[in-house]
């Protein structure tokens, strides 16, 4: 007798968690979030499903919504379908996603789950009693909240600044995924390509080796000297910005901040050039300033490919993937990182939620890296289920 069944990536993902599953069986008996609702703002796709049934089993009720250009309608009919309150569209309008950030802190959450900081920066200004604290994910979520901590005054655990998510996640899986991206936006090869990395923290050390590693030729842009010297200790070249971006095949760029590549690089561009973005938010790369900019004379858009081209008034043409946003979740089959770093991040993500939602965190750990205990404690789980 056939017994065969039908099953989504989202089931997939969730046998191919094994830490999570194993901390979901856990929190069935301890109940960590009983009484308390979690609102999150991270990226809608099948792995984050396996983090937010997780702490669903601790007792939590979920109010949820994603980030910009992120969200997988399939995820979405799933979570719903699951009985969870999600507020969020595939869409890249900075206003209807803040219309969705703002149904989520609508509802009194007791802890946040941010991705980026769209949560707690509101937050700051519109602050609800009996919110306990929470986490962020990203690099680029702490720069933006650190200003802010004066005014935010409760527990935010920053993932990104455990030592686990720096090698597990942003060096080796985010690495990977950008370079797999690269290969499933354009199928076009990399071999004797020049390739040119802006950033060379954890996300661009992965991201360097991984186009290296796959035969192109890679040089390192940053703008900490210290940062620069280790890259060329590593092997890659570290020439000056404008040589790098005039030289280069396939820019990439990996910071966390803002305008990295801008208009006033149009003159530096190789023409045949592929601009694609690994950091969190779409504005490392200037795709608004460069479809307005009178020396472009307009935009070719391959539209199942989520690919454009900028036409130059020179003759020159680049290309850019998924609008400048972040490649490795944007464009056809948006896949992100693989499953065995995100269940070890989300491991780290449900554990710091269940150590402020148990209290004793002062307004001193306002932005501030993982616990120690906490990361020894996954990375041991973790160990155990591989050995």
């Amino acid at each position: 007798m056939d017994q065969s069944s039908s099953l989504s990536r989202i089931d997939w993902v969730a046998r191919s968690c094994r830490l999570l599953a194993a901390t979901a069986a856990e929190f069935r008996n301890t109940k960590p979030f009983a009484g308390l609702t979690i609102g999150t703002g991270i990226h809608l796709e099948p792995k984050t499903v396996a983090l937010l049934m997780t702490l669903r089993a601790g007792g939590a009720d979920l109010v949820c919504t994603g980030n910009l250009n992120s969200t997988q309608p399939e995820t979405v009919d799933y979570l719903r379908a699951q009985g969870i309150k999600v507020f969020a569209t595939q869409t890249r309008d900075a206003e209807e996603h803040g219309a969705s950030l703002d149904a989520i802190l609508a509802e009194k959450p007791d802890l946040l789950l941010d991705n980026g900081g769209d949560l707690f920066a509101r937050v700051a200004d519109r602050p609800h009693a009996n919110l306990l604290g929470g986490t962020e994910e990203t690099t680029s979520g702490r720069t933006r909240l650190m200003p802010m901590r004066d005014k935010l005054n409760i527990p935010i655990l920053v993932i990104n600044d455990s030592p686990i998510k720096q090698f597990a996640e942003n060096r080796h899986a985010v690495g990977q995924s950008l370079f797999e991206s690269y290969l499933r936006f354009t199928n076009r090869s990399t071999n004797g390509k020049r390739v040119t990395v802006f950033g060379y923290g954890a996300c661009g050390k992965g991201t360097a080796a991984c186009f290296r590693n796959a035969f192109a030729a890679v040089s390192v842009v940053d703008i900490d000297p210290v940062t620069t010297l280790e890259a060329h200790l590593d092997g890659f070249t570290t020439p000056p910005r404008e040589l790098a971006i005039r030289s280069a095949d396939v820019l990439v760029t990996v910071t966390g901040y803002p305008d990295i590549i801008t208009v006033a690089d149009l003159p530096s561009i190789k023409d045949g050039a592929i601009l694609m973005n690994g950091g969190h938010f779409p504005h490392e790369i200037d795709v608004e300033g460069f479809r307005s900019s009178p020396d472009v004379v307009g935009v070719d858009r391959y539209e199942a490919e989520q690919i454009e081209t900028v036409c130059m008034r020179d003759g020159r043409a680049f290309h850019i993937l998924g609008g400048g946003h972040m490649a490795n979740l944007a464009g056809p089959r948006p896949l992100g990182n693989t499953v065995e770093s995100m269940d070890l991040g989300f491991a780290l993500q449900a554990r710091c939620l269940e150590r402020v939602a148990k209290g004793g965190l002062g307004k001193e750990a306002c932005v501030i890296p993982v616990p120690a205990e906490i990361d020894a404690l996954v990375a041991s789980a973790y160990l155990d289920l591989a050995r």
